[in-house]
């Protein structure tokens, strides 16, 4: 099953611009980000690093995280980040 409530967060580079977001199918939404296949933020500032993610067992409760992360300073998603993964390495092709 591909339904799997999943916060992320992407970036432009390390320590770059920042991208919080929610979706029910990691894989598919990483590709759009890193192929820029999808036109707005993302695409327009070059944030197509998956740095991090977490699943969640409901949407509502993806939701609800990705609401408290856009909330953090950027010092603590930045913590965040690099307590997982501290190189930012791009998680997406370990995913694929």
């Amino acid at each position: 099953n591909e339904f799997q409530p999943c916060t992320y967060i992407t970036a432009s580079r390390q320590n770059g611009t920042l991208y919080i977001g929610v979706t029910s199918n990691l894989l598919a939404r990483a590709s759009h980000h890193w192929n820029g296949t999808v036109e707005g933020f993302t695409k327009q500032y070059g944030v197509s690093r998956l740095v991090w993610y977490e699943f969640h067992s409901s949407m509502a409760e993806a939701i609800q995280r990705e609401k408290r992360l856009k909330k953090w300073r950027r010092s603590w998603k930045i913590a965040l980040i690099e307590a997982e993964n501290p190189g930012w390495d791009d998680l997406f092709p370990r995913i694929v």
